[in-house]
């Protein structure tokens, strides 16, 4: 009975409810930017303000789902915290005594301070960016403007996780690799937390459940997506590279390996020269073509290793010259069978029992090999054998932070990619699976640039790149380091990231030599995950003899007030994620996945209510007014109007651009292709993304797959289509030791040689963290580590009134049977002490974290004043930095000032902080220390309100 029938019957009109009331006026799509996940979202309008932000369930990485975190945009947005214009400092660095300037004020300054000293020596300007996802653009900005001193945030979050997959795998974790979700039937996860890519891994971890595959997590802390395994390992922090070692002993033992796997698309039987003392120790046996040679079974004889032969994997043979040789598989099976990486010899240091250690190691082989799946798919590989099937061992691995923040973390990574090999888990069905433009080959493309500056003059090349050997590093004729973060030089041949957390120490030092300008860009170096806040700004502010400060110039880019601001002494507000166009590339982090290529953009949602402008815009203009070739046309005026114009016109290599969607005048072409100028509007009435779709024989084996890697290849993700041999030896690796022993013309300086040649190891090691050999650990019994919540990410979130009711205040978490020994209770307040420091906080007592770990949320204590919060706020008076308590330097030693972090990539070591937990006495209780003098916002930032509400009327 509809309304009208019950009107005539002189009854009451049944209420009509609406189920999804619209909530605005106007939707436009964008792709999120408060983690780095990159979903895909749906912003809701009314009066062209903000109303609400929702997923997009046609995006490829979120599919609809959206977490807190991105549901809470819209209060970062209108978040009190917003810087309004340029600022010139007028006090002194630090007093947050600012004038407002105009932009042509703020251009004038900054084009004058980088002219000069990119007219004298660009070694002197220091560009170094945060969590930005622009860096394709920022790094080819320096290297136009001559500095070799770019990097980005990974030399502290995650280059060990990079660098050990690029350099064994041609690939890595996380943003660039993906377990098969769909048919995996055992996942183990190492040290994720649930910040980074948070809706992929719930959607996947959801599906794999509801198969029944089973889940297992490694980490010292049972959170997140520890708290929903069917199975948590406690591990002690910095021991899963020992851990894993013992279970490739325990598969070696048992002989449960995946034999042709290994000898098809590894290097298990190209033959190593047996040498010792000679310059070709280590190195591979090659014939004359420079092809690695193998004992092939079937003929008897040395031959090139291809995966057609039949090789054989254990034994010593004489090379034509009388040289002596072994295969990979037999010096990698000779060190892990040995007895120290037995499950019995690692049990008590990692805090796992030799007996689950065996079991965990038979679960992965009954799945790889008595699970195995088989899919009825033809394909053919790059020798162009047809193979009618695709076999899969359905093991996954996943990995992140927790694993890479260690000073042995690119060992770790490594070893971990190895355990894959062992099981055939990579790009098989069922196993962890390369995400589009990976697989690359082993390592890619050619070394750093850098090594020659000249005023006025661009660098040639990439400047984060990936060294082949000791030719390639950028170091003096002495062995000095050529960058001032010391990245690519003898104390981090791997420095892929840059080392951006000891800029500042070295630049303050001299050591390697001074700097002029310190140029930043969303990174929050006076408070940030591996920096000690009050070294920091000590040094930010210290001054030469003659009454300059050391560093002399402060230039930083961000859109809200954060600690950093008040060191700087010229700000440049940037807008927020909704306010700019921004480019998610393929040159740099796109959103491709196992299933293709993809790449994504922002567009401005709301134009902005303040004297703002977005930084890429910025950098641009600076390009332009600085006269760098490529931002300028012959006669000297700029050659793009703004960042979208970039977008679409720049070419770093003919036909290829930042977005590899819709190429060509007609925008038919993908990947290769001449500038669209129509491809923008392509992609916003895309949902703002786009996204290729592999054929189903090319979505597994990628490595070796001839459709693939051709079609990568047409695409200009690769520049040649030949198989990747992934590398179990690294050939890079051994060149650096030979180089320590004494062999070639560009060697370490003395004080380093022992050092490269114990780190540059070409098979996984495991040492204890180098910042636990230079100190009395027994005074620091306890490992001390960070968690990031969901709800946070990185140093951002504070502003966010909504996401700040979530995580308001941190405590320190320690296990309650720890707790009692130490006569602690709940609520306790105790005193964390390291050797670099110590922090007050307040205790709460669980049982899901290791005996002998105790952590706390990170990024959650905020410095009084900062982020436009009350000097009162819970932020700053219970929450509390761990920081505090971190040094990035090792400690003291003979020789050289080292820095705390991994010896191969710079990868800074903030997971090996060890500490000492006391009771305060009654006296100290009740607040948060260290609690340094609050932070005074620029005069024209107003107020905030005590209640924030926008937009929540009707």
């Amino acid at each position: 009975m509809d309304g009208s029938q019950r009107s005539r019957r002189g009854e009451a009109p049944a209420e009509r409810i609406e189920y999804s009331r619209p909530v605005g006026d106007e939707v436009k799509h964008t792709t999120c930017y408060m983690c780095a996940c990159r979903c895909g979202i749906r912003v809701h309008l009314k009066g062209g303000r903000i109303r609400y932000i929702e997923g997009n369930p046609d995006h490829p990485v979120n599919r609809g789902v959206l977490c807190g975190k991105g549901s809470a945009g819209i209060m970062n947005h209108y978040a009190p915290a917003r810087l309004r214009a340029p600022l010139k400092r007028v006090g002194e660095r630090g007093s947050g005594e600012f004038a407002e300037i105009s932009w042509d004020e703020a251009m004038e300054i900054a084009t004058g301070w980088l002219r000069r000293v990119r007219e004298t020596d660009p070694r002197r300007l220091a560009f170094f960016t945060g969590r930005d996802q622009s860096q394709s653009l920022t790094g080819f900005w320096a290297a136009q403007f001559g500095t070799p001193n770019f990097a980005a945030h990974g030399g502290f979050c995650s280059v060990n996780m990079a660098a050990g997959g690029m350099y064994t795998v041609g690939g890595s974790f996380w943003e660039f690799g993906e377990p098969d979700w769909e048919r995996t039937k055992y996942l183990m996860m190492f040290g994720v937390a649930e910040d980074h890519d948070s809706n992929p891994i719930k959607l996947g971890l959801a599906g794999l459940k509801a198969r029944g595959a089973k889940f297992v997590s490694v980490n010292p802390v049972r959170t997140g997506y520890s708290a929903v395994a069917d199975e948590w390992i406690g591990i002690r922090p910095g021991t899963d590279g020992l851990f894993v070692m013992a279970l490739i002993h325990e598969l070696l033992r048992a002989g449960r390996v995946d034999a042709e796997f290994l000898v098809r698309y590894t290097n298990a039987p190209w033959l190593v020269v047996r040498n010792p003392g000679g310059p070709d120790d280590g190195l591979f046996a090659r014939d004359e073509a420079g092809r690695p040679l193998a004992w092939d079974r079937a003929r008897g004889a040395l031959d090139a290793a291809t995966p057609g032969m039949q090789p054989v994997l254990v034994g010593e043979f004489a090379l034509p010259d009388g040289r002596r040789a072994q295969p990979v598989f037999h010096l990698m099976a000779a060190r892990y069978l040995g007895a120290e990486y037995a499950p019995e010899a690692v049990a008590e240091r990692c805090g796992v029992s030799a007996e689950r250690i065996r079991r965990i190691a038979a679960e992965l082989a009954a799945v790889a090999f008595d699970q195995a799946i088989v899919l009825d798919q033809p394909w053919t590989d790059t020798l162009g054998r047809r193979h009618e099937t695709m076999l899969g061992r359905p093991v996954a691995f996943h990995a992140m932070r927790g694993i890479s923040a260690h000073s042995n973390g690119f060992h770790t990574c490594r070893a971990l990619h190895i355990l894959q090999m062992l099981l055939g888990a990579v790009d098989t069905p069922g196993s962890w699976r390369y995400k589009s433009p990976f697989p690359r080959p082993i390592p890619p493309g050619p070394g750093p640039a850098g090594r020659s500056v000249a005023p006025n003059t661009p660098i040639a090349g990439n400047l984060l790149a990936f060294p082949h050997g000791p030719d390639d590093l950028l170091v003096d004729e002495a062995g000095n380091p050529l960058r001032v973060d010391k990245a690519f030089s003898w104390e981090a041949p791997l420095g892929l990231h840059g080392l951006m957390h000891t800029v500042i120490g070295n630049a303050a030092a001299g050591d390697p030599y001074p700097i002029d300008t310190l140029f930043l860009f969303m990174a929050n170096m006076a408070w940030n995950s591996a920096m000690n806040p009050g070294e920091v700004t000590r040094l930010l502010t210290a001054r030469r003899p003659d009454g300059e400060y050391v560093i002399p110039h402060v230039i930083y880019a961000d859109a809200y007030f954060s600690e950093t601001v008040p060191y700087a002494d010229l700000v440049l507000p940037d807008t927020t994620y909704l306010e700019r166009w921004d480019c998610i590339s393929l040159l740099d982090r796109p959103i491709g996945s196992a299933h293709g290529a993809g790449d994504a953009i922002r567009q401005p949602v709301v134009k902005p209510d303040r004297d703002v402008r977005p930084f890429q815009d910025v950098l641009i203009e600076l390009g332009a007014r600085l006269g760098l070739p490529a931002f300028v046309k012959e006669d000297g005026s700029p050659r793009f109007r703004d960042y979208p114009d970039y977008i679409v016109n720049h070419e770093r290599a003919p036909g290829i651009g930042p977005l590899a969607g819709w190429r060509g005048r007609d925008g038919s072409a993908k990947g290769v292709g001449e500038p669209n100028p129509d491809q923008l509007r392509r992609y916003v009435e895309n949902g703002c993304f786009w996204r290729d779709h592999l054929p189903p024989e090319q979505l597994y084996y990628k490595h070796a797959n001839r459709a693939y890697l051709e079609g990568a290849k047409a695409m200009g993700l690769i520049g040649k289509a030949e198989q990747i041999v992934l590398q179990i030896w690294s050939e890079p690796l051994q060149k650096f030791r030979l180089a320590a022993e004494g062999h070639g013309a560009r060697q370490p300086p003395e004080r380093l040689r022992e050092r490269v040649r114990t780190y540059c190891d070409p098979l996984p090691i495991w040492y204890p963290p180098l910042e636990h050999a230079g100190q009395d650990l027994a005074q620091f019994p306890l490992s001390a580590v960070t968690q990031r919540p969901m709800a946070m990410y990185h140093s951002w979130g504070s502003m966010n009134a909504w996401l700040r009711q979530i995580h308001g205040a941190n405590r320190l978490y320690m296990h309650r049977a720890t707790a009692e020994r130490l006569g602690l209770a709940q609520d306790d307040w105790v005193w964390v002490t390291s050797r670099a420091g110590r922090v007050r906080c307040q205790v709460t007592l669980m049982e899901g974290v290791s005996p002998d770990t105790v952590w706390t949320w990170n990024a959650i204590g905020k410095r009084a004043g900062a982020w436009q919060l009350a000097e009162d706020a819970p932020e700053a008076t219970q929450g509390f930095l761990l920081n505090h308590a971190i040094s990035e330097w090792l400690p003291a030693q003979e020789g050289p000032r080292l820095a705390n972090a991994d010896p191969v990539t710079g990868q800074a070591a903030w997971y090996d902080l060890r500490v000492r937990v006391e009771k305060c006495a009654p006296e100290e209780a009740g607040a948060t220390a260290p609690r340094p003098p609050p932070l005074r916002a620029p005069a024209h930032l107003p107020p905030p309100p005590a209640l924030l509400r926008y937009n929540a009327g009707p």
